[in-house]
């Protein structure tokens, strides 16, 4: 019996080309990799608005939900055989004792349907098993997926943790989001939680990985544009 493939039904994408593997910034935030019919995204931070409740920091508490349902949404769409998450999946060490029943059955449904990777990230080094297998970093291919971008890596780093986002003037108005950053050795994906935000892609701490510059993927709300990198303004 074939393997099916990756589903096409993508919606417009970005090309990257990295250590010669052809990936998709998708607008959902998610990179997809359709040779490998592998889906990756970055700091879910599930449970980010109980953390901060629990230190005193009043907010919505539907974050974990908004973000399962955009991962479900994506994962439908693409029907991937692969998922890895880059790292960060969880805000904190309890964070997965605080998810509501429903939203773990959910999170542990989605994991027995697709091979899936966690990746150890800073808010969560020994990320819990919802189904799947931790790692501290993943060689696929040509490519190596971490949570942190390393110092001096080889070509084909994928990671996350920094959240880039950018702002651009589009029709007079200036439009902030968050953002895909790459050059021809690494690629940064955005964060994928709902409460993640983000730290401005022109900050030194991601320029710096960057020094010769970068393309920026910015997500729009039905597609993903490449944008030169004197159309940014400082967030």
């Amino acid at each position: 019996m074939p393997v099916p493939r990756m589903s096409s039904r993508l919606a417009p994408h970005s090309e990257i080309r990295l250590a010669g593997a052809v990936l998709h910034a998708d607008p959902s935030g998610a990179l997809l990799w359709p040779a490998e019919r592998t889906l990756i995204v970055a700091d879910l931070h599930f449970e980010k608005g109980s953390g901060f409740a629990a230190r005193g920091v009043l907010l919505p508490p539907y974050d974990t939900r908004a973000t399962l349902d955009r991962l479900e949404a994506v994962l439908r769409r693409v029907r991937p055989r692969r998922v890895v998450c880059l790292g960060d999946s969880f805000h904190d060490r309890r964070a997965a004792d605080r998810l509501a029943a429903d939203d773990a059955a959910r999170l542990a449904r989605m994991a027995a349907a697709h091979e899936w990777i966690w990746v150890a990230g800073n808010h969560d080094p020994a990320p819990p098993v919802a189904g799947g297998a931790v790692v501290d970093e993943l060689m696929l291919g040509p490519l190596t997926l971490r949570h942190a971008a390393a110092a001096d890596p080889a070509a084909g780093e994928v990671s996350g943790h920094y959240h880039p986002k950018a702002s651009v003037t589009v029709r007079a108005r200036r439009v902030t989001g968050r953002c895909f950053a790459a050059d021809a050795r690494r690629l940064i994906l955005p964060a994928f939680g709902a409460y993640a935000g983000g730290l401005d892609v022109l900050d030194p701490a991601i320029a710096g990985l960057f020094p010769g510059g970068c393309d920026v993927h910015f997500l729009g709300r039905e597609r993903v544009t490449r944008l030169p990198r004197e159309r940014l303004l400082h967030v």
